[in-house]
């Protein structure tokens, strides 16, 4: 594999995990500040199996996430090789991975219940962590060049 993958990879990582840190919860602390539900950012709650806390969760599968993305929406063409198709990979494919599988695995049901307001701002915080995933991807891959 060629060193240009790796930097791709590397760089799909880093926008994941920063744009879990910047977007996503700022996402959330907007949408708890309006109403639309409660503000848990940088939770250290320890997740199960190995009680790491949330926020050290969140920011390793939004890194996953950003490699899935790099290797993915870096290959679309047009306007959807840019913003566009980060948000729209964010807001589609990676909601739908969790809300169809993940949250079944924890035991929640499908779609966290199908209840308002997180029917609307869930994937509107998606769609923020998507675009800032294209931001942190774009910089980080030119700082690897």
């Amino acid at each position: 594999m060629t060193g240009s993958f790796w930097r791709m990879v590397v760089a799909g990582f880093i926008a994941g995990a920063l744009s879990v840190l910047v977007f996503h919860q700022l996402g959330f602390h907007f949408a708890a500040e309006l109403g639309y539900g409660r503000s848990n950012l940088y939770s250290m709650r320890p997740v199960p199996p190995w009680g790491v806390p949330t926020i050290v969760s969140q920011c390793f599968w939004g890194g996953l996430w950003g490699i899935l993305g790099a290797l993915v929406v870096t290959r679309l063409p047009g306007a959807l090789n840019g913003a566009l198709g980060w948000i729209l990979f964010a807001a589609t494919l990676v909601l739908a991975v969790n809300w169809f599988v993940v949250l079944p695995l924890k035991g929640a049901p499908v779609g966290g219940g199908w209840r308002l307001p997180g029917v609307v701002v869930v994937p509107i915080v998606y769609a923020l962590w998507g675009f800032g995933m294209w931001l942190f991807y774009t910089l980080a891959r030119k700082l690897l060049r």
